[in-house]
């Protein structure tokens, strides 16, 4: 450990007086003091944490503010966001929230073990804020206890970069200054060995003997000085866990001993499927579980935003009201550490008069916001509540009366009080997103509302109404970005579904641009322009967009399953699926990602992951239509998925009730002439086509390509469909 003068505290609180007033002192660790302070530019409290002089002096501002850097852009929900960081008279700093709970290490050393379900949520939660950071080329490189906190029974892993920017110091600064970068404890054998050029598999090796110790209350080494815990990795096997706890499934123990590999090749491809490991193999015993803390087992902060009802006198201020829950719904679902039910499932409630608790157990969240809009000429009045589904409780509840003009405000403050009354820690790069100003005019934002909602309904009229919608936008609004991006998605989707011209592709190629070019830092621009140049096959292009996309926000379903789309057009199967299962795990209720992610198992020739992947989808698109009857999509898939299980009676069944619901759909009716044709009824399926083509179906690529139709492709029927279109 480091042994370091002391702070000059009194320079400290000169030198940061501007910005943050120091309290009080809260801990030292190896590496830094930690103080409670109060941040007087956000009224926040926060904890300040200062290295230690000695390593400061060795380190140097600029290599640590470099690595600091990197740092801050981490946003995931089990990751304790970095707020700030500095130099301060030569005392090097880094600030994050103030967390009011403990330590895993406090919490260890109070209980010894945790139960078996507490021990896996915790590294399962881990191993996915782990697995985010090596996504972003970041190894955290100090993974222990003392590392993680737990705030209202989640874990969330702190101080990334730091270990990285000391370990830039060099071994031997390091050992004059009394320190090593790592734990003995917990650090991997290459790291234990003085290998600098580490990956996520050592991070996933510490987090291994990290679990080891919640489920046993042992360390897996221990010795009388750090250099005898070290070797013992390298010449000894840890107890086995089984032998201190009996109750421990053996398909967890092989899990962590996997993971615990001495030769890295020999453990997990990432820390997401050790975390994954860990889920498959708990199945604890009734005693473990009967212990489980409540805040363990509870939801996740989670939350359902409603349509709003409309209390106007015309009825057709429905798009207004569906437009506020939308705008709601997109900003909250920014915020990492808060779960938002897609906007699909929260509107299939729509004109229902069911109980809130129903609702909230129907769609797996802890609260549901419902409100009102009475809209008299430019006068709005808004009512809104946030309601508790375990209790019924009222956990906020507001009423606004303004004009037009406050709208874009009015729904920042309900964004805001649902952040506050759910206790969430939004980092600054969230906050900055749900306090965005828009500086459009009031008429061009209702255009753009109309636009959306009709968008929504994904049908060739509805599309077309939409980009005329979204055009009217701009012709009031001319540096509207997203108006353009919806023009863009809008003439993406004709061309997808309905009408493949190439006078659909120039114009969501150029919207997409304009976009882009008035708010470079729109990540829905991102995705619109990415979607538009992958139509026309520039995948290089369009990856770079994605990629943008998914940086500046992590939880943008659109922009994996699109990323994922256009990968799996290009041929790479093996990198579509990653991106099909990182948006599954944006919108688990999401059936569409699932569907295509067995396809991609499936062009690879894996049999077992197609068969899960598809099992998983029809469970989803079961909910779905338990949730929403009408859901034609549902059944249209649903039907495809029976026909390749080999079940033709349920197939059939479903196929004719998508039919029933929307006859006149062109996609739904190719998605009918697939399950006909994998159902070896090709007569039914080119008659399906036919109509799907009558009523403007248009993308001549799926019928020269899709494997669904491999059966009739010979057809002179189907040959006369194809050379038609």
């Amino acid at each position: 450990m480091l042994t370091s003068s002391t702070l000059p505290i009194q320079r400290l609180r000169e030198s940061l007086a501007q910005t943050y007033t120091i309290d009080r002192e809260l801990g030292r660790g190896g590496m830094a003091t930690v103080f409670l302070a109060q941040d007087g530019k956000h009224d926040r409290v926060v904890a300040l944490k200062v290295l230690h002089p000695d390593l400061a002096a060795s380190l140097g501002p600029d290599r640590f503010l470099r690595e600091i850097k990197l740092a801050a852009r981490l946003n995931h929900p089990h990751i304790l966001p970095l707020f700030d960081s500095g130099n301060a008279d030569g005392m090097l700093y880094y600030v994050m929230p103030y967390v009011e709970g403990e330590s895993l290490r406090e919490r260890l050393d109070r209980d010894q073990h945790l139960t078996i379900d507490e021990a896996v949520h915790h590294g399962r939660a881990i191993a996915s804020a782990l697995d985010y950071a090596h996504r972003q080329g970041i190894v955290h490189r100090d993974i222990k206890p003392e590392n993680v906190m737990l705030y209202e029974g989640e874990a969330m892993v702190m101080d990334f970069g730091i270990a990285k920017a000391v370990s830039a110091v060099g071994s031997e600064t390091l050992t004059q200054t009394g320190m090593m970068v790592g734990t003995p404890a917990y650090v991997s054998p290459e790291q234990a060995a003085g290998e600098t050029n580490l990956d996520g598999k050592s991070d996933q090796y510490s987090l291994a003997c990290m679990v080891y110790e919640m489920l046993t209350g042992e360390r897996p080494f221990s010795g009388a000085t750090p250099q005898a815990v070290m070797a013992k990795r390298f010449k000894e096997m840890p107890k086995p866990m089984r032998a201190l706890r009996s109750s421990v499934p053996e398909s967890v123990e092989k899990a962590v001993t996997k993971a615990m590999a001495t030769d890295a090749a020999g453990r997990y491809s990432t820390a997401a499927q050790f975390g994954q490991a860990l889920a498959s193999g708990n199945m604890a015993t009734p005693t473990d579980s009967q212990t489980l803390p409540q805040t363990i087992v509870s939801a996740a902060k989670s939350v359902a935003v409603l349509p709003f009802a409309n209390n106007s006198a015309d009825p057709e201020n429905e798009y207004f009201t569906d437009g506020i829950a939308d705008e709601i719904i997109s900003a909250l679902t920014k915020i990492q550490s808060l779960r938002v039910t897609s906007r699909t499932s929260s509107f299939a409630f729509k004109g229902k008069n069911e109980d809130i608790g129903e609702i909230g157990k129907k769609l797996k969240v802890s609260t549901v916001l419902e409100g009102t809009v009475r809209k008299m000429g430019n006068r709005l009045r808004i009512t809104a509540q946030l309601v508790n589904v375990a209790d019924g409780s009222n956990l906020w509840s507001e009423r606004y009366d303004r004009e037009m003009e406050d709208i874009f405000a009015i729904q920042d403050d309900i964004s805001q009080a649902i952040v506050k009354a759910l206790r969430v820690i939004l980092t600054e790069g969230e906050k900055k997103q749900i306090e965005k100003a828009r500086v459009v005019s009031v008429q061009a934002y209702d255009y753009y509302l109309r636009g959306r909602q009709h968008f929504h309904q994904l049908r060739r009229k509805s599309l077309e109404y939409a980009r005329q919608m979204f055009n009217r936008a701009i012709e009031t609004e001319p540096e509207y970005a997203r108006a353009w991006a919806g023009i863009a998605d809008s003439c993406s989707m004709l061309y997808t579904y309905f009408d493949a011209r190439e006078f659909n592709l120039k114009q969501a190629d150029i919207a997409s641009a304009k976009a882009l070019e008035l708010e470079p830092e729109l990540a829905e621009a991102h995705v619109a322009r990415g979607l538009a140049v992958s139509l026309s096959k520039r995948f290089k292009e369009a990856e770079a967009e994605f990629e943008t996309a998914m940086r500046l926000d992590p939880k943008l379903f659109e922009a994996a399953y699109w990323f994922g789309r256009a990968l799996q057009s290009e041929g790479r199967f093996q990198e579509a699926a990653k991106m099909f299962e990182r948006a599954s795990a944006l919108r688990p209720e999401d059936y569409q990602a699932p569907n295509l992610l067995a396809q991609a198992f499936n062009s690879m020739g894996m049999a077992e992951q197609r068969d899960s992947a598809l099992r998983k989808a029809m469970k989803l698109m079961q909910e779905s239509l338990e949730l929403n009857a009408d859901d034609a999509r549902a059944c249209n898939l649903l039907a495809i998925a029976f026909a390749i299980v080999g079940e033709p009676e349920k197939a059939i069944e479903f196929a004719e009730r998508s039919m029933a619901i929307d006859p006149d759909d062109p996609v739904l009716l190719y998605n009918v002439a697939c399950t006909f044709s994998v159902l070896g009824k090709y007569d039914e399926a080119i008659a399906c086509l036919e109509r799907a083509v009558d009523n403007g179906f248009g993308h001549k690529e799926w019928l020269d390509h899709d494997p669904d139709l491999t059966p009739i492709r010979t057809n002179p029927r189907f040959q006369a469909i194809a050379q038609a279109m």
